[in-house]
């Protein structure tokens, strides 16, 4: 029996593997969450309620752009998000969507922050968020 085959190493794989696919689905869905957000599909307090709100909030978090930059900014920020929301769930191009997520995740921290202060960035997890894709895309074994 080799180290491979023994079942520490076995149950190790398996919780890496799990965690792999917890933190793509976990990525992917809150990605697609805050965009079916912006379009109303969620009902009550959550998100934004629809489109025009979500340009507003764009606005708020680019504060440092643009009047005329905001509406661009919010459609691809919504392009983004469903592309890599539903790539992450698919599993397709797994490092790359990663990455991509883990620098989206990253500027929108960095917006969030430079025009809303620290705590907002911190207390919506999404500099946590972005760590956690980069990592997803730093895993080199293409199986999840």
């Amino acid at each position: 029996m080799t180290a491979k085959d023994s079942p520490a190493v076995s149950r190790a794989w398996t919780l890496e593997r799990f965690g792999r696919v917890y933190a793509r689905l976990a990525l992917g869905a809150a990605f697609l969450s805050a965009v079916a957000s912006r379009f109303g599909v969620w009902k009550g307090d959550i998100g934004l309620g629809r489109f025009e709100g979500f340009i507003r909030y764009t606005g708020e978090v680019n504060a440092f752009m643009p009047a005329s930059t905001i509406p661009f900014l919010a459609w691809a920020a919504t392009i983004a998000e469903t592309t890599l929301g539903v790539l992450l769930v698919l599993g397709l191009w797994r490092r790359q969507v990663a990455l991509g997520a883990a620098v989206l995740l990253a500027l929108f921290g960095t917006a969030m922050a430079l025009s809303l202060g620290p705590k907002e960035p911190l207390d919506y997890s999404v500099f946590s968020a972005s760590a956690g894709a980069l990592l997803l895309a730093l895993y080199r074994d293409g199986h999840t």
